[in-house]
């Protein structure tokens, strides 16, 4: 089965927003931000990338989309931190509607197939381990004879943690919580068009089968100031520890997270 995951590296996208702005200047102007862009890009490369990279499974396409009007030098930096990822693809659209746009970006890219397709979202500030893609294709052939009376199929892997990066290295908190986007991914019959991002990701047990799998820590939400989510007055408080010594060890060893990596990049001047 072929497998794609689908990155939003601040695309400037019409909706797919829980927080709004009055004008598409005024999102793009938020977005690039120089403090908000800076704090993306340090969560890319120490969270989300090191993951990626190390897949033990590397038979998956990554698609990075950006906004044609990201500045060359953020474009350039971006493609210096995927150089080594032959998976990681980025591609430059002008603003769109948000679930159109992210289909677009998927379907362009899903090969000719009698094989479902698998397909999983992250965001830029997101991990999955490192196992990922394996586990995701161990339960895809498991859970295919669904596909004969479903559309698609949703299999979820529940457990991993919050965690936040700073200078002084990484504080967190395990969870075990369904229908969050990381290592949340569908399986679609192969004559199915719609994507992975035509749907609202906690609401996917209203419109298909889904099967939760636990007991491995399997996905990492990141944690700080510019999550979409979490700027919500609903929020609720989350509350991180430190990692010890060993807890360091697990993130490197289950992620490929290296917390002294991260002290480096987020001790740098913006």
């Amino acid at each position: 089965m072929q497998v794609i995951g689908l990155c939003r590296f601040s695309y400037p996208a019409i909706g797919g927003f829980q927080i709004e702005h009055e004008t598409l200047d005024e999102r793009i102007a938020y977005l690039y931000a120089t403090e908000r862009l800076e704090e993306r890009f340090r969560f890319f490369e120490t969270i989300t990338l090191p993951g990626i990279r190390a897949q033990s499974d590397p038979d998956f396409t990554f698609l990075i989309v950006i906004g044609d009007s990201l500045p060359d030098r953020h474009c350039q930096r971006l493609q210096k931190l995927i150089a080594d990822i032959p998976q990681a693809v980025i591609l430059a659209y002008p603003p769109g509607e948000h679930r159109r746009m992210m289909q677009k970006a998927i379907n362009a890219h899903r090969l000719p197939s009698h094989e479902p397709c698998l397909q999983f979202r992250l965001d830029d500030d997101d991990a999955v381990a490192f196992t990922y893609i394996e586990r995701l294709r161990d339960a895809a052939r498991d859970v295919a004879p669904l596909l004969r009376n479903h559309r698609h199929v949703a299999i979820d892997f529940n457990q991993g943690y919050v965690a936040r990066p700073d200078a002084n290295g990484i504080a967190a908190m395990p969870i075990q919580t369904p229908y969050w986007t990381p290592a949340l991914a569908l399986m679609l019959r192969p004559d199915v068009r719609v994507s992975v991002m035509n749907f609202s990701h906690g609401k996917l047990y209203r419109t298909m089968p889904t099967v939760t799998l636990t007991g491995d820590d399997m996905m990492l939400r990141g944690f700080n100031g510019y999550n979409d989510s979490r700027l919500k007055k609903t929020a609720k408080p989350v509350k991180l520890t430190p990692l010890t010594t060993d807890g360091e060890l697990l993130f490197q060893m289950t992620y490929g997270i290296d917390s002294d990596h991260v002290r480096r990049v987020f001790s740098a001047p913006i």
